[in-house]
């Protein structure tokens, strides 16, 4: 499952369910809200309210660190609201304090039937477990480094606590792990011995990946390596938006993964030359662009109008050496004239070319072009099923 998280202040529980409105309309299939104070707490009930009037029914995630414990004792509304809570056992309380505020948080996740993610951090990782760690190491004939001991904190933390929620009465299966890092290597490591250990779902996450391609390739790096392997539940991808950016991006870039891994489908996908000096023309990126924005647009509406929409692929390409070809392996596709070529784009549907499009108004002729083919096509399948 694909999960995102808000940046809005909670306590604006008209912006925030606007948020988590865009991030479920972009394919957030869980959505995590920061949950820090009585203002926070006390908004979560309308938050639900607002959301269950636009119909959005995407689970609300419940982001806790120090003071949960009081918030969800002291507003059992939105205890009970939220779909999931989310404890980081770094930051439920120290020394005496720490075992009382975390079973009190596990005992009202008992009391109203929610599941717990416990995500460790090692950005607030347990410093009295991880004294207890490196005491152990200390007394090994050959001690690890200082990284192998990080990597055992964090996974020691993770199942620890979760034996101890279930020792509490809070039923395995309802307990996800996760253990956030920043690196990749470190992230791949940890989560490979995590999966080891346990039988636990697991939430994956590089933990502040960065802006922008760094960002994007930093998480894509890690996360496609786990998944491939068969390690993973649910998903986030951590972006710091651009100022002003959209926040929906990091939801795209999740589902791009598992759709490009062939692991899940959310969209029909837009296959694109890169260009060369045989495409001088911008035609066919402003046509590939303007294809997939459409795409994306529409299938909140097509994914419940036009099931199996998702699976369909789009060609446009930007000449002759492999336009015909790749618009053949389409579903749709549309090959463009390249520089020098004669002024004609031929468009291939389910591998036959069915017409050419000549003029100033060939993107606007081959979107309708697409939109009637998924209404062919898909709502045959939809009433055949």
């Amino acid at each position: 499952m694909v999960q995102s998280m808000t940046n809005t202040d909670t306590a604006d529980a008209i912006g925030t369910a606007i948020q988590v409105k865009d991030l479920a309309r972009a394919g957030s299939e869980v959505v995590r809200i920061t949950v820090n104070n009585p203002e926070a707490a006390a908004a979560v009930p309308a938050i639900r309210e607002q959301l269950d009037k636009m119909d959005i029914d995407v689970p609300l995630v419940g982001d806790f660190h120090y003071n949960g414990h009081t918030l969800l004792r002291e507003y059992s509304e939105c205890a009970q609201a939220l779909s999931k809570y989310r404890i980081n056992p770094g930051n439920v309380g120290q020394g005496a304090k720490r075992d009382t505020q975390f079973a009190q948080m596990i005992e009202i996740a008992c009391r109203y039937n929610k599941p717990v993610r416990i995500g460790v951090n090692w950005g607030s990782l347990d410093q009295v477990l991880l004294a207890r760690i490196m005491d152990e190491n200390a007394r090994r004939v050959e001690p690890w480094d200082a990284q192998a001991v990080m990597y055992e904190a964090l996974v020691t933390s993770a199942i620890e606590n979760a034996q101890r929620a279930e020792e509490i009465g809070l039923p395995g299966d309802r307990i996800i792990l996760s253990c956030k890092v920043s690196g990749v290597q470190d992230l791949i490591a940890v989560y490979r011995e995590l999966s080891r250990r346990c039988d636990y779902p697991l939430h994956l996450g590089l933990t502040e990946a960065g802006m922008g391609s760094k960002g994007i390739v930093a998480s894509t790096a890690a996360l496609a390596v786990l998944l491939q392997e068969g390690i993973g539940d649910t998903i986030r991808i951590s972006l710091t938006p651009e100022p002003g950016g959209d926040r929906t991006k990091e939801v795209v870039v999740a589902q791009e993964i598992l759709q490009t891994m062939g692991l899940r489908k959310f969209a029909p996908m837009v296959i694109a030359c890169p260009g060369c000096g045989r495409t001088t023309s911008t035609v066919f990126q402003e046509l590939a662009d303007r294809i997939q924005t459409y795409l994306r647009e529409q299938m909140p509406t097509w994914k419940k109008q036009y099931p199996g929409v998702e699976n369909m692929n789009v060609a446009v390409m930007g000449c002759i050496v492999n336009g015909p070809g790749e618009s053949k392996h389409a579903n749709i596709g549309i090959s463009l004239p390249g520089t020098g070529e004669s002024p004609a784009a031929p468009v291939f549907v389910d591998g036959q070319k069915t017409v050419t499009l000549r003029g100033e108004r060939i993107a606007e002729e081959f979107q309708a072009i697409v939109l009637d083919y998924v209404k062919t096509r898909y709502r045959a399948e939809a009433e055949a099923a």
